[in-house]
């Protein structure tokens, strides 16, 4: 069996949900999906499953946390160029997203965040490894 990661996401609104991820670029598996949550493809590796919160709390052992208060986890995505980071962003936030701080640029990546409509934090990204550095900036 091929390794994949499932991310699950609690949520408050499966429809608004449903439509930032699409806008993200995210494609919708109705196959594992149903009034209860929606399975939605990054890659043929990554998926992220949107619960309702009885859903969702049918898996966990603790509260759910308030993403819109605290961060529960830091995701990230990978996209093909910065061009393609900033159009994922636009997308994102015409589909209620917020970004809560500026771009960063580290030379060899630049990366914005956003926040999905329940306050899940995901990091778009652009790497382009020729840039990264190949010795230590301390010389070690």
């Amino acid at each position: 069996m091929v390794k994949q990661i499932f991310i699950n996401l609690a949520v408050t609104d499966l429809q608004r949900s449903l439509d930032f991820y699409l806008a993200l670029g995210f494609t919708h598996n109705p196959q594992f999906s149903d009034d209860t949550g929606n399975c939605m493809v990054w890659s043929d590796s990554i998926f992220v499953m949107l619960l309702n919160h009885e859903k969702f709390a049918s898996f966990a052992t603790k509260p759910i946390a308030d993403t819109k208060s605290a961060v529960a986890g830091l995701f990230s995505l990978s996209v093909e160029s910065t061009e393609e980071v900033d159009r994922v962003m636009e997308n994102g936030l015409k589909a209620g997203g917020i970004e809560p701080n500026e771009m960063r640029d580290y030379g060899f990546m630049q990366q914005r965040t956003i926040e999905d409509p329940d306050g899940h934090t995901w990091e778009i990204f652009y790497m382009d490894l020729s840039k990264v550095p190949t010795e230590n900036p301390e010389g070690n």
